[in-house]
């Protein structure tokens, strides 16, 4: 019967993130939000390693204040070249990760950490997908810098926003882009013994 689904697992979001929570809502989950505070620098050899062990960073930290819930953490970098972009620490750098990376290929690195603390299984996950940046002429970069948006996104980017129209396309999942990939998000569930839609909200 329509609208009478209602979730009988508790789902927990180890992350600030409006936009990954807006994921999660936009495909029918309604997390609690719950934000870990842990030291995201990391010394580790490729950007792979350090997606994961940050999110497990973050999850593990959050998982212990929540029992009886599937705790879903998250960390995510563009990778180029060899180098890892992730948030810019100021209009500056913003502004050298756009120069760097105009008409070039990058992938997005997200790594993900799921745990189900009414069992302890746990599983960790990454998704990568590649981005093909198109070539902002220096005024309309300068505009983008301006509004702020690239200083709170991974390699200072994003697909919506005002960023769209300066990505070319993408090859791959395109929520992970936006840092957090629901197909991957499925399979690491059940591989936890979890049916997803049980952690679906009732519609409205």
């Amino acid at each position: 019967m329509p609208g009478t689904h209602r979730p009988t697992v508790r789902l927990v979001l180890a992350s600030g993130s409006k936009t990954r929570l807006r994921i999660l809502c936009d495909a029918g989950f309604a997390p609690e939000v719950m934000v870990s505070g842990v030291d995201e620098t990391i010394d580790a050899p490729d950007t792979a390693t350090a997606v994961v062990a940050l999110a497990v960073r973050k999850g593990e930290v959050v998982a212990e204040r929540c029992a009886r819930a599937v705790v879903l953490a998250c960390d995510s970098l563009l990778e180029h070249r060899g180098v890892s972009f992730g948030k810019p620490d100021s209009a500056a750098q913003a502004l050298e990760f756009w120069q760097r990376l105009s008409g070039q290929e990058a992938v997005l690195n997200t790594g993900h950490w799921v745990k189900d603390t009414r069992t302890n299984r746990s599983t960790t996950g990454i998704a990568r997908t590649t981005v093909r940046f198109g070539t902002p002429d220096p005024e309309e970069l300068a505009a983008y810098i301006d509004t702020g948006e690239p200083l709170a996104l991974a390699g200072a980017f994003s697909i919506d926003g005002y960023a769209a129209p300066f990505i070319d396309g993408i090859d791959g999942d395109p929520s992970n882009v936006l840092g957090l990939s629901l197909p991957l998000f499925r399979t690491m569930v059940t591989e936890i013994g979890i049916t997803m839609t049980d952690l679906w909200s009732p519609p409205p």
